[in-house]
């Protein structure tokens, strides 16, 4: 049986309570499909408008009243979306796995994934999070709350956050055990809680939001997957992007790859970090690959008829 990490992206969730209720459903039954081919599959996910949405309620409640209400760590606002996009996950495939006759059980792990303290991201945020601005309210809740915003790809203004590189899952084993039991695990949602390892083996939660395509390639590595899938908004990546001369990828090389970064063929903060997740898994192991593609195109993809694979 191969197993597959498949990286959820921020489509297959919707951006809020409601749109996400309903997103899960649709998702849940492309992931069946999988499970339904024979793939051993293990779930990560992407967190950035819940969390920034958490963290923006709870900023309300601390102005309100900051004796009351004292303010919530980013790390914590992450786990919360961590927590309840599992909910909402682990229970769609559970109602999808049952309507097709498959008694497999799916858990959520509350995960703690391990940052470097002095990990040059933290004076350099560029991962957004919460939802779209445009630049003149962008501009007046940066000068409000000292946040720091940036344009996300043309899409509109979000905040920005530091993304350092995931080093280490702290519930590696559990995770594993899991898998072990014939249960269909979802982990590292988000990226992972980030936390900083301290003196006396104390886990300290860390402001940042790390990137869910390189702590997803982590995941695979150690868990000893066969492929990283990582679903997003496109069917292939391409490049000369929007462009008339624009070219899709379908089967390409770590080299290859590496050149067209050379050329800054891919947008940071959007695929970018995709391609370089896939380089870093494909690279990991002989035999290794990294499949992008669309959410309801991850079978085909998985079978060779479509998206873009990367191996070395």
């Amino acid at each position: 049986m191969k197993k597959v990490v498949v990286a959820l992206g921020g489509n297959a969730l919707g951006n809020n309570l409601h749109e996400q209720m309903e997103a899960v459903k649709t998702t849940s039954k492309a992931i069946v499909d999988l499970i339904e081919e024979g793939y051993e599959v293990v779930l990560s996910h992407g967190n950035g408008p819940q969390s920034g949405m958490i963290q923006l309620a709870m900023g309300q409640l601390t102005e309100l009243d900051p004796d009351k209400y004292p303010e919530v760590p980013l790390s914590v606002c992450v786990a919360m979306s961590q927590t309840y996009i599992g909910y909402d996950l682990q229970n769609a495939l559970r109602e999808e796995l049952l309507h097709r006759g498959i008694n497999k059980p799916v858990a959520t792990v509350a995960t703690q994934v391990v940052v470097d303290k002095d990990d040059p991201a933290f004076q350099n945020p560029t991962k957004p999070i919460g939802r779209f601005m445009s630049k003149e309210e962008a501009e007046k809740r940066a000068a409000e709350t000292g946040i720091q915003i940036m344009e996300d790809a043309g899409r509109g203004y979000r905040q920005v956050v530091a993304s350092p590189r995931p080093k280490a899952i702290v519930e590696e084993d559990t995770i594993k055990a899991l898998i072990d039991a014939d249960q269909t695990v979802i982990a590292c949602g988000g990226g992972g809680i980030p936390v900083t390892q301290e003196a006396n083996d104390h886990l300290k939660g860390a402001g940042a939001v790390i990137d869910k395509d390189f702590c997803s390639a982590l995941l695979a590595e150690r868990i000893d997957a066969d492929m990283l899938v990582i679903l997003t908004a496109v069917e292939n990546v391409a490049v000369n992007f929007g462009k008339p001369d624009q070219k899709a990828l379908t089967d390409v090389t770590v080299d290859q790859m590496n050149q067209y970064i050379k050329e800054d063929q891919f947008a940071p903060g959007s695929m970018l970090p995709k391609v370089e997740a896939g380089i870093q898994f494909a690279n990991s192991k002989p035999g290794r690959k990294t499949l992008i593609t669309l959410l309801e195109k991850a079978k085909d993809g998985l079978a060779g008829k479509t998206g873009t694979t990367i191996q070395a």
